[in-house]
């Protein structure tokens, strides 16, 4: 493991899946981030009834808040494979919504970072803890992290644009 996740960490380079026109592609993290204001979070699982209900579709409502704050991509990141990214994307608007649905799906991006963990009676083995970032040229300058499962409050997108809002004031 690098160094856990943190306000000021720069983060490491990481390759995701996902689904595109053509196929599969792999996604590398760190030419996404150079430069650019991006919101990161993540979920322990696509479908699952936080993460449905509650998690990506805070992201889709607050996108266009997120872009006319000077956000230029917002990335869901989950510990599933591209398929399921992509077809749970489509099914909760994200792709309308500007927003990028990348799979950890070996959790080496999840595990690097310090934010796996495994539930075994729940059927969860080296999934991501729930949270929320923005990252501003490869460092991390905001990180909500739900500290109770089953809850998305303080990495909701709502939350975030919230503190981004404060920030510039």
């Amino acid at each position: 493991m690098s160094e856990p996740l943190h306000e000021g960490l720069r983060l490491p380079n990481a390759r995701f899946l996902r689904i595109g026109e053509d196929g599969l592609e792999t996604v590398e993290l760190a030419p996404l981030l150079a430069g650019r204001r991006v919101v990161i979070f993540a979920v322990p699982g696509a479908f699952t009834p936080t993460c449905d209900a509650a998690h990506l579709p805070s992201f889709v409502r607050t996108a266009d808040a997120f872009r006319a704050a000077g956000v230029s991509d917002i990335l869901c990141i989950s510990v599933n494979d591209p398929h399921v990214m992509r077809r749970w994307g489509e099914a909760a608007g994200a792709p309308a919504a500007g927003i990028q649905m990348l799979a950890d799906a070996d959790a080496s991006f999840t595990k690097a970072v310090g934010m796996a963990f495994s539930t075994p009676d729940s059927g969860y083995f080296d999934r991501s803890r729930r949270y929320a970032m923005l990252v501003e040229d490869g460092v991390v300058i905001a990180l909500n992290v739900e500290e109770r499962r089953g809850v998305c409050e303080i990495s909701a997108g709502e939350t975030l644009l919230a503190r981004l809002s404060a920030s510039a004031a």
